[in-house]
C-alpha cells in the first residue's frame, strides 16, 4: 500500500503540467512527501526514505517494461497473452539483477501510462509470399537508386519457397533460444557466487562474533577472579572463610592449568586429601 501511494504521489507531482519540469530536486520531494502523508498519515516515511524506496521501484519497473517490450515483440498472432507475460518474466529474472520476478504489479498499474514506462510495441512486417511489401531502409528517392540511365531494368529477385522460409524462421527462433537460455545460465551462475561470498562472508562474521563474546568471558572472568583473591575474609565467620578459600583455590587452579596444564595442579589436589 505504501509503493502504490508512492508512486500515486510522484505521479502526481512530477507530472504536473504546471510545475512538473520546473521544480528543484529537494522541492519535488518536499510536495510528494506531503503528497504521500494525505494517503497514510501515520507512516514514519521521510522524505529521503521514500526518496530511496523510489530508486528501487524506478529500476525494477524500467527492467520490467523493457522486459513487456520484448515479450511484445515476440509475440505470434494465436498465442495467449500468458505466455507473453511468462515471456516477460523469464526477461525480468535473466536481467533482474538477483531478483526472480517482478512483484511490482500494483505500482506498474499506476505508472504504465506515463512517458517514463509507456511501452510502445513494434508491429509485425507485412509480408506477401514471404517477402515484406515495403523495406523502410530503402529510399523512394531517384537519385538514391543504384541503377545508372544506361543499365537495364534489373529483375527482383525470386522470392525463396515456403519450406526454405519456414526454415529459415526455425534456425533463428532456434538461435535466439540458445541465446536466451546462455544468458539465463551466465546470469544464474553470478547469482550462485555472490550467494557462495554472502555465504562465506556470515561464516567470517560469525567467527569474529565467537572469538569476541570468548574474549569478553575471559576478561569478565579475570576480573571476577582478582576480586576473589582480594576478598579480605579477617572479619568473616569460619564458615564463610572457608567458602572463600575454596574459591581461591578454584582461581589458583583455573590459573595453574591455563599457563601450564594439569599437571601443575596435583599439588592442589593434595591439600584437599
Amino acid at each position: 500500500m505504501e509503493d502504490v501511494s508512492l508512486c500515486e504521489a510522484w505521479l502526481r507531482v512530477c507530472h504536473c503540467p504546471l510545475s512538473g519540469n520546473e521544480m528543484k530536486f529537494f522541492h519535488m520531494w518536499k510536495k510528494i512527501h506531503a503528497e504521500f502523508c494525505e494517503k497514510i498519515p501515520d507512516s514514519p516515511r521521510t522524505e529521503m526514505a521514500l526518496s530511496s524506496r523510489w530508486k528501487l521501484l524506478n529500476k525494477d519497473m524500467a527492467k520490467w517494461r523493457d522486459a513487456l517490450a520484448k515479450a511484445m515483440n515476440l509475440y505470434r498472432s494465436g498465442e495467449n497473452r500468458t505466455n507473453e507475460l511468462i515471456q516477460a518474466q523469464m526477461w525480468f529474472g535473466a536481467t533482474g539483477g538477483g531478483k526472480n520476478r517482478f512483484t511490482h504489479h500494483e505500482c506498474w498499474e499506476v505508472v504504465k501510462y506515463c512517458k517514463r514506462f509507456i511501452i510502445i510495441p513494434m508491429g509485425p512486417d507485412v509480408v506477401l509470399n514471404e517477402m515484406p511489401l515495403r523495406d523502410s531502409t530503402t529510399s523512394d528517392s531517384p537519385l538514391d537508386s543504384p541503377m545508372s540511365e544506361d543499365s537495364p531494368i534489373q529483375k527482383e529477385p525470386r522470392p525463396i519457397g515456403r519450406k526454405a522460409a519456414k526454415a529459415k524462421k526455425a534456425g533463428n527462433s532456434s538461435n535466439f533460444n540458445s541465446k536466451f537460455l546462455e544468458e539465463i545460465a551466465r546470469q544464474n551462475s553470478i547469482r550462485i557466487e555472490m550467494e557462495q561470498k554472502r555465504q562465506d562472508m556470515e561464516v567470517a562474521i560469525q567467527a569474529e562474533q565467537s572469538r569476541e563474546k570468548a574474549y569478553l568471558r575471559t576478561k569478565d572472568q579475570q576480573k571476577t577472579d582478582r576480586e576473589t583473591m582480594a576478598m579480605d575474609t579477617s572479619h568473616m565467620s569460619p564458615e564463610t572463610k572457608q567458602y572463600w578459600k575454596l574459591e581461591r583455590r578454584d582461581v589458583m587452579r583455573r590459573r595453574l592449568f591455563q599457563d601450564d596444564g594439569p599437571s601443575n595442579t596435583d599439588w592442589l589436589n593434595d591439600q584437599n586429601h
